[in-house]
């Protein structure tokens, strides 16, 4: 049963329907959307959060850091908490311990917590250490560190030496990212070693000049996982730099323009499109659901990948998952 079936029968076993709620009820509901950083993933799942008010009749008040981290989200959010009129927050929580305070005292101010992308606590929020959000929306990034290590894995042949290129520590999904990576290349490619594992603090950058270092230290690199938007960004710029283009392949984790580019131009040998259109519309839907009664909405939703290569770049129904944002 796909996620827009679910909805459906759980707003029909409510009794409610879009149709039902007048326009005084939606100028009640307000919805707080604060995602990590000004990216193009983020773009889109704006673009899903905006649609999806429309069609819910319903306000959103956005709020985009522009640098990723909990000192800058913080303040953003103990601000949209101030407003006092927010009714619901959907939130990328930048790290999946510091920020369960913070929104403590947001649930605390009335606002009920739906979370994509990125959890907090383990992102179990029916048995874990934190379960007052109503629902975590993303992707299985565990899976998607597995997958992203087959399709490396495979293209080294099964030998040499790989490298992981990461954002920050302590971000759910960028950690398990790294964590499927790591647990396939230990298990099914005893062969290829992991010789280096860096932060780049969400800095382009510092990606470029931290795979730099990488590749002139390990001189027979075969490949680079980047693990996010800018990680991937900047791992492609370095190896393009190097003259090393399609001999170093970059298997990038977000479906930019840019990594479709470099996928085109034989530096990413494949993309891994997470679906954050359907994160952030699902998220406007849950939280219209809940304000309307639904009680059995999914604690966890899991939205999917497009595996985009050169063979199906072309493909309509995979392109259709590279993130546009104009």
């Amino acid at each position: 049963m796909n996620m827009k079936t679910i909805l459906k029968s759980a707003l029909v076993m409510a009794g409610v329907s879009c149709a039902s709620i007048t326009s005084a009820q939606a100028d009640k509901m307000t919805i707080g959307f604060l995602p990590g950083v000004v990216d193009p993933f983020y773009q889109v799942m704006e673009l899903g959060v905006n649609a999806a008010a429309e069609d819910m009749g319903v306000e959103v008040i956005t709020q985009i850091p522009a640098t990723w981290g909990v000192e800058v989200q913080t303040p953003i959010l103990d601000s949209m908490i101030a407003r006092g009129d927010l009714d619901y927050l959907v939130i990328a929580p930048t790290d999946k311990a510091q920020m369960v305070g913070p929104l403590t005292a947001a649930l605390e101010a009335g606002i009920k917590i739906i979370t994509v992308d990125t959890f907090v606590g383990d992102g179990d929020y029916v048995n874990g250490p934190e379960t007052f959000p109503i629902s975590h929306i993303g992707s299985n990034n565990t899976e998607g560190g597995r997958i992203s290590a087959r399709g490396l894995g495979d293209s080294l042949d099964g030998s040499g030496s790989v490298y992981i290129m990461s954002t920050n520590p302590n971000v759910s999904s960028v950690d398990d990212r790294a964590a499927g990576f790591t647990e396939v290349m230990d298990n099914e490619y005893p062969n290829i070693k992991i010789v280096g594992y860096d932060f780049n603090l969400n800095d382009m950058n510092t990606a470029v000049q931290q795979t730099a270092a990488t590749l002139e230290r390990v001189p027979d690199l075969g490949g680079v996982f980047g693990t996010n938007v800018f990680s991937a960004q900047g791992a492609g710029t370095a190896v393009v730099n190097a003259g090393l283009s399609g001999e170093v392949e970059v298997v990038a984790y977000d479906a930019t323009q840019f990594a479709i580019e470099q996928l085109r131009e034989g530096t990413v040998s494949m993309v891994l499109a997470q679906k954050p259109f359907d994160m952030g519309y699902m998220a406007v839907q849950f939280a219209f659901a809940d304000a309307n009664g639904v009680t059995s909405l999914p604690k966890l939703v899991e939205t999917g990948f497009a595996i985009i290569d050169a063979d199906n770049v072309d493909d309509p129904e995979i392109a259709r998952f590279i993130y546009q944002v104009n």
